[in-house]
């Protein structure tokens, strides 16, 4: 299985894609690197990771290992792949309304409606209708976080 596929498919948010990230490729000694380096990036603590079902799921499992269980502590919210940031805002919406969160992915591919709150790995060029190609977002060290 390739990691990268070039294939059509329906994204969760009803958009019509051209290729995909086929995180299924990864081994969990992927997931658990994968793991380590948010871990080394981000140094706000959280009290447990919880991963977006399907996606989500093993880093969610592998960044719990850094959790504090305190229950002062924010909750981490992950995924693999964010492509409009629909699913991460409809998740922590529904199930953490009541609750401190910040959020991490894996791959970013162009989630302007989450970027106030969850960071990437690595994050891609997309196309803004309001900015045309955006190549970097957010640089810094999250203090400016709502000057994009």
């Amino acid at each position: 299985m390739n990691l990268f596929q070039e294939v059509d498919f329906t994204g969760h948010s009803g958009d019509q894609l051209h290729w995909k990230i086929e995180c299924d490729a990864l081994s969990d000694s992927d997931w658990k690197c994968l793991a380590r380096m948010i871990s080394e990036l981000e140094h706000r603590p959280f009290q447990s990771a919880i991963g977006i079902p399907r996606g989500g799921v093993k880093l969610g499992v592998y960044l719990d290992e850094y959790g504090t269980g305190n229950p002062k502590h924010p909750y981490l919210i992950c995924d693999d792949v964010l492509t409009t940031g629909g699913s991460m805002n409809e998740y922590r919406d529904k199930y953490f309304s009541k609750h401190e969160t910040f959020g991490w992915v894996v791959w970013n591919r162009g989630g302007e409606a989450a970027y106030h709150w969850v960071n990437s790995l690595f994050s891609m060029p997309y196309n803004s209708k309001e900015y045309g190609t955006v190549h970097m977002v957010g640089i810094g060290n999250g203090k400016n976080k709502d000057k994009i």
